[in-house]
């Protein structure tokens, strides 16, 4: 019987029977010959949700390494079939081709890489085959010696860090510089924020210490766990280099019915401060859908999939520059005692303000979506890039952005859906005496 058709989850299936058939026979062969030499540890398997896979032990091979190929081999291959994802559509690389790096122009000109992916991943085995399949494909585009890969994973079970370890070989292969390191930062233990701030760090720590090996210009491509195409990622590289932009965010979407919300409520701030959705004094989501309701320019772009300048984001993939980052300008970070409790990302771009980094922009023609069946439902109904862009005219002026340079006077705090209220935009950093660098 052939089963090199079979999903993943089917073969595991097969696979947990058979160990079952081994943990049977091995017994009994045991009562009888009363030998223990032929023993094999063995934990039967139980599934969690998605492609969720508990490792179990095979003598001295695991089923989740007699599985890596096939998770190697979708995210090597866009064509690949073997797990259900987002499809995506084929690549227009017409309107990027400007962003290769030509083999013979070495790194950006200066010996510098050039895109800096950075992504903290833990229990997401489910949507590897999607995002690093993505990530791949655009190294690839770019060129693989203009970009550096860091990757920090967090100790996960469930086999997110055997196929991010084993795709370190194929990596390399690819002349990609791959940085991969596993942490014990927990953020559910002790402070949250404080937690995700110190992992972000860590997954810009080869930025940080090997500030010589890249350059002031080098694009940060940093992505959440989320279901993402090719041109998405290239598509907010573009946009970073056309608007002359500090940072470019994507927008994100919870899988919530009748149909997906904007889901980084928190962090996301328009540019007149306030959230991108109102918040009633109750809580309740009942406006999820009415996105820059007291903002029309905003709410405007947003109609016609213009970028649109903001005061906050990041939802779910952001393009920043390295250069606040290697000049030891910003890190991420958790709020000052005297500052309104924050996520990392927002407190980020409140920096990136605090230093003169006012060029903070969403691309509302890149929608994402944390599992590929959400994803297929958002770019059903918000549509893919290549759409948003097709017949676009690169010499339209309305394209681009109108900066502007003063944060708005003050800006919503949430601590929580029903606890809001306006603190003023530097907040903890009035007067020069109070400041941080």
């Amino acid at each position: 019987m052939l089963t090199g058709s079979w999903p993943p989850r089917k073969r595991l299936s097969v696979a947990s029977i058979a160990i079952a058939i081994i943990i049977v026979f091995t017994t009994v062969s045991n009562l009888y010959y009363r030998s223990s030499d032929s023993v094999v540890k063995l934990r039967l398997p139980y599934y969690n949700k998605g492609n969720d896979t508990e490792q179990e032990t095979v003598g001295n091979t695991t089923l989740l390494e007699l599985l890596a190929p096939s998770y190697t081999k979708a995210i090597l291959d866009p064509k690949d079939k073997e797990f259900d994802r987002l499809q995506c559509p084929a690549p227009t690389p017409k309107r990027y081709d400007y962003l290769r790096v030509d083999s013979s122009d070495a790194k950006d000109g200066g010996g510098h890489i050039k895109y800096f992916f950075a992504l903290n991943l833990r229990q997401c085995i489910g949507i590897l085959p999607r995002l690093m399949g993505s990530v791949v494909e655009a190294v690839r585009f770019l060129g693989p010696e203009n970009c550096a890969l860091s990757i920090v994973e967090g100790h996960s079970d469930d086999g997110t860090l055997e196929i991010l370890a084993a795709l370190r070989k194929e990596m390399e292969s690819l002349g990609l510089e791959y940085h991969f390191q596993t942490s014990d930062i927990d953020p559910k233990n002790g402070d949250r924020i404080e937690g995700l701030a110190a992992l972000r760090n860590l997954a810009l720590e080869p930025l940080i210490n090997g500030s010589s090996h890249y350059s002031p210009d080098t694009a940060v491509i940093f992505l959440n766990d989320v279901a993402i195409c090719m041109d998405d990622i290239l598509e907010l590289v573009h946009q970073h280099v056309f608007q002359e932009a500090d940072m470019i965010c994507a927008l994100d979407w919870s899988d919530i019915d009748p149909a997906p919300i904007f889901y980084d409520i928190w962090v996301a701030r328009a540019i007149n401060g306030d959230t991108f959705w109102e918040i009633p004094l109750d809580g309740g989501w009942r406006y999820a859908s009415n996105l820059f309701w007291n903002h029309p320019p905003s709410r405007q772009r947003y109609d016609e999939h213009k970028a649109f300048q903001v005061f906050a984001c990041w939802n779910g993939a952001v393009v920043f520059s390295a250069k606040p980052i290697v000049q030891n300008k910003i890190r991420f970070r958790r709020s000052k005692p005297d500052e309104c409790s924050a996520g990392e990302p927002r407190l980020f771009c409140k920096d990136l303000w605090m230093e003169g980094y006012s060029k903070i922009a969403v691309v509302p023609s890149v929608n994402l979506a944390y599992s590929d069946p959400a994803a297929t439902k958002v770019k059903g109904l918000h549509g893919y890039v290549s759409e948003a862009v097709k017949g676009e005219d690169v010499h339209d002026e309305s394209l681009r952005i109108a900066w502007d340079t003063k944060p708005p006077e003050q800006v919503k705090c949430m601590a929580s859906f029903e606890d809001h209220s306006w603190v003023p935009w530097n907040q903890g950093f009035e007067t020069p005496s109070s400041g941080e660098g």
